[in-house]
């Protein structure tokens, strides 16, 4: 099941991915990356590594090639999440929207940036030991449960905003 999400994960981070824009911008004469592409592209390489993970998990039938394979894409991936997760904070701090928490762009980032602690969170729950014992199950499961409702909740604050605004016709 898990095996199955993590590509509508994935695909949701390539749209993401694809709706950032261009990667680069000019300020001040000088090309610089832009926070939003650089969030979405690390979040993106995130779940890249989430899909690894979740894939491993199913041939994983060996405590090192568990720990290889499944616990360390999970982990690596979730460290992508929060360094995404930090970089659309930086981000709104740069466009002066970090001390407006009633925008939409504060709600998102910051549920977003929840759900990247979440997944940290479940990281370290599914570590593996030498012995194959998991840390902590619970912990794994409900941050992977509450990282997965977070990111939800980021991004259904914008399924309305493409849609342009209806004006009213001229009689």
């Amino acid at each position: 099941m898990f095996f199955i999400g993590s590509w509508f994960f994935t695909g949701a981070a390539l749209v993401q991915l694809i709706l950032a824009g261009p990667m680069t911008v000019d300020v001040r004469g000088r090309r610089m990356l832009r926070a939003d592409w650089l969030t979405a592209s690390t979040q993106f390489f995130g779940t890249l590594l989430f899909n690894v993970s979740t894939g491993a998990a199913i041939h994983a039938h060996v405590v090192s090639t568990e720990r290889h394979y499944v616990w360390v894409p999970d982990s690596t991936g979730s460290v992508a999440f929060l360094i995404s997760g930090t970089v659309a904070i930086v981000g709104l701090y740069r466009i002066g929207k970090l001390n407006k928490p009633r925008s939409r762009d504060w709600i998102s980032t910051m549920f977003n940036f929840v759900g990247c602690v979440a997944f940290g969170a479940s990281a370290v729950g599914a570590y593996v030991s030498e012995s194959g014992a998991t840390a902590d199950a619970l912990l794994a499961n409900t941050g992977t449960f509450i990282g997965a409702l977070c990111f939800f909740a980021a991004s259904a604050l914008y399924l309305n905003a493409a849609k342009p605004e209806l004006q009213p016709q001229a009689a």
